[in-house]
């Protein structure tokens, strides 16, 4: 049976792994130091190792090559409770075959497991740099923002195009850089082009370059920002704003990897990586002929989606510690810090700007309060005008048509309750009405957190346990 070695120091840890684990046919080795792993790894070699960050002496990831040298090519799954941006990097790129953030589900835990033995997982010949500079931008303990890191850090290393989603401020571009600065292209030239911001009559100019005399006013040759990036990372932000004659000349960009400067016949190469972002819905878009299937298709090879800062509420309180350590006024750093109460009003705050928003505001009350505490009479008013992915939001079928549309499936199964002549105490409606709403209600939710039950959990407002016995309950799982 296949072996597999748990190093971590939290006992409820280990026994739940190891029960898990043995209910599922794994024999398990249990080490509470990486010491004792790269012992017990010598005496036994695992077919997987499950490792903590956080050890007392010598820390996982600095463990993760001596471990290398005994397990040779057996999956690492690395476990932290202090994730960022920074510890997934670097454990993906010292060869972790996955990154799991505690608190994780067990059954979470499982999968990967099953995945890693099933796998044989070459280990990475990229090494950490440690000097490299500290990533101070994206900011997120939450289960939400841990699963982005997590896709940050397994994606950079690679060379396929990626598309980012989220509201407006939430931090697509911040991920955008993150990915370039993390990724093999981090010597090269990171590129990000506004396509909104470009003049419709001269954007493919701008992107593709032009020859002299292609057009009125083309005096001279002129290299396209797509061959100026080259050897480096574009970002197309906005990309639902491209026109469809664009969208041609994009996709065959990506796909080839050459573009043809206006007025010229001769293509010419061009080595780039490219990421794209948007706040719009792109397969609403190209159900409407708006936007081409094959272009979405080519650029979402890995999809990342931020949520929006009222999703992740647990990150306010940080977010906005940072952006108060940062502000300045005139050139000297502030000296006042957030009161509780101040903290309690952000928390309460939809953020329709999402993090835009929060910085703007955490600045505009440093500059009022000028030092000691800022207070909620400090903060600006929330902002009148939602976002317009949240304006788009209320397009949805509001609260008062959804009562009506229950009120008519009561009046329709009551009615066929008495049809039936069953008795209604036996009906058990609610049942009913509950096996109706809520596996749609589940599998919205889990295709929203790209199924990371930790994070469906939290935005449930639900155990994770509750959580999975009700995806069992429903054949989910």
């Amino acid at each position: 049976m296949p072996r597999i070695l748990i190093v971590d120091d939290e006992p409820t840890i280990c026994w739940a792994l190891r029960e898990s684990l043995g209910d599922e046919g794994f024999a398990v080795d249990v080490a509470a130091s990486a010491e004792e792993g790269l012992a017990s790894a010598s005496r036994s070699r695992p077919d997987a190792v499950l490792l903590d960050v956080r050890l007392p002496r010598l820390d996982g990831l600095s463990a993760m090559r001596q471990f290398r040298e005994r397990v040779g090519s057996a999956p690492i799954i690395v476990m932290t409770a202090f994730g960022n941006l920074d510890t997934a990097v670097r454990a993906v790129e010292q060869g972790a075959f996955d990154y799991l953030v505690k608190p994780f589900d067990l059954d979470q835990a499982l999968q990967v497991v099953r995945r890693a033995v099933a796998t044989a997982v070459q280990p990475a010949a990229t090494q950490c740099n440690s000097a490299a500079e500290p990533n101070h931008t994206l900011i997120g303990s939450s289960a939400a923002m841990q699963q982005v890191f997590k896709q940050v850090a397994l994606v950079a290393g690679s060379d396929v195009s990626v598309l980012i989603t989220g509201e407006s401020g939430t931090g697509k571009e911040l991920v955008a850089r993150a990915i370039h600065r993390h990724s093999p292209r981090r010597d090269g030239p990171y590129l990000p082009i506004h396509l909104a911001a470009l003049s419709p009559s001269l954007v493919e100019s701008e992107l593709f370059g032009h020859v002299r005399g292609a057009f009125t006013g083309a005096t001279a040759d002129r290299t396209g920002l797509l061959e100026q990036a080259a050897g480096g990372t574009v970002l197309l932000d906005e990309i639902a704003e491209a026109t469809t004659d664009l969208q041609v000349k994009l996709l065959r960009a990506i796909e080839h990897r050459e573009i043809t400067p206006v007025g010229d016949a001769r293509p010419r190469s061009t080595d780039i990586r490219v990421l794209a972002a948007t706040n719009r819905d792109l397969p609403t878009l190209i159900a409407g002929g708006r936007f081409r299937s094959d272009l979405f298709f080519r650029l979402s090879v890995f999809h990342i989606h931020l949520p929006p800062l009222r999703e992740r509420r647990d990150d306010i309180r940080e977010l906005a510690e940072f952006f108060l350590s940062q502000t300045r006024l005139s050139s000297e750093p502030v000296r006042c810090h957030l009161s509780d109460a101040a903290v309690a009003e952000l928390g309460r705050r939809d953020w329709f700007g999402n993090v835009r928003e929060l910085r703007n505001a955490v600045e505009h009350a440093a500059i009022v309060a000028r030092e000691g505490a800022i207070l909620t009479e400090h903060l600006p008013a929330p902002a009148p005008i939602p976002s317009p992915i949240a304006a788009a939001a209320g397009t949805a079928p509001p609260a008062d048509e959804l009562a009506n549309q229950i009120a008519r499936w009561v009046e329709q199964t009551a009615a066929s309750l008495r049809d039936a002549r069953a008795d209604p105490t036996d009906s058990r409606m609610y049942e009913q009405f509950l096996q109706l709403v809520e596996p749609p209600l589940l599998e919205a939710i889990l295709n929203r957190c790209d199924h990371n039950r930790a994070a469906a959990a939290e935005l449930l407002g639900v155990h994770r346990a509750t959580l999975r016995q009700k995806l069992r309950r429903y054949g989910l799982t």
